[in-house]
């Protein structure tokens, strides 16, 4: 696998296809709109036979505005179906929380309430027992759930773990190396850091991921990160595919 493997130099899109590859939002309105704002001047201006749009994952949690990133998602998909959207594990996070509301699990530890409060609902950190939510947390979730339009319990439901276009392998959070692409396991699409990110050699095809913030986008051999941290620094960045022409791009706003 590491001496059959695509370098990023080398890795192109499909002929005629522009892709765009969407990092992290975390509840960042703004910038997503911004992002799409940018690429659609693009198509405008340098129009493409074809194009798709990839976000990766993590639509939610942490930002201020989370209820209006999946409300825009849903109408960009309704509006053309070139728009893709990736599960993330805050995405299955949510989905989790509104099905069993576990005081100690990722939506109430990392940026939940701040969803929760999106949708007009205060959460309170609460405490557990024996990981039961206590009953302010159970009087939060059950205002939550009537919250939550259905159209958004769906939303997150019709989520993908991974596509492929060209010489991309788009997903989450990254791969197991040494298990074939189509064989990874969606626990590890949108969870794995450490095994992927120190794996040395190149893959079948090129990684386009986030998932784990850094200060720019990181542009390795074997894969591409573009999680710069929208949500808290402000920047959200997208990887630019054209034929074999490649590039970052980002969109700057207000940091938190």
């Amino acid at each position: 696998m590491t001496e059959t493997g695509i370098h990023y130099l080398d890795a192109c899109g499909p002929d005629g296809m522009r892709l765009y590859a969407i990092g992290d939002v975390h509840g960042r309105h703004d910038l997503l709109a911004a992002m799409h704002r940018c690429i659609a001047s693009e198509l405008e201006y340098v129009p493409a036979s074809d194009w798709r749009i990839i976000h990766l994952g993590d639509y939610v949690d942490r930002g201020p505005d989370s209820r209006s990133v999946i409300d825009f998602l849903i109408a960009a998909r309704a509006r053309d179906p070139r728009n893709l959207m990736l599960a993330g594990n805050h995405d299955i996070g949510f989905l989790d929380f509104l099905d069993s509301p576990d005081p100690d699990g990722l939506f109430m530890s990392y940026g939940g309430i701040q969803t929760a409060a999106s949708y007009g609902v205060k959460l309170s950190t609460g405490s557990s027992w024996f990981g039961r939510p206590d009953e302010a947390l159970a009087r939060g979730h059950a205002a939550l759930v009537e919250a939550v339009p259905q159209a958004h319990v769906d939303f997150l439901r019709s989520l993908t773990f991974s596509a492929t276009f060209g010489d991309f392998f788009f997903c989450h959070a990254g791969i197991r190396p040494g298990v074939p692409l189509d064989r990874q396991n969606q626990q590890d699409l949108i969870w794995i850091r450490d095994a992927f990110h120190d794996h040395p050699g190149l893959f079948s095809k090129v990684i386009v991921h986030g998932h784990t913030p850094v200060p720019k986008a990181e542009v390795m051999a074997n894969r591409v990160n573009v999680d710069t941290l929208a949500w808290k620094a402000g920047t959200l960045s997208a990887l630019a595919v054209n034929g074999g022409d490649k590039r970052i791009l980002t969109v700057q706003g207000k940091a938190l």
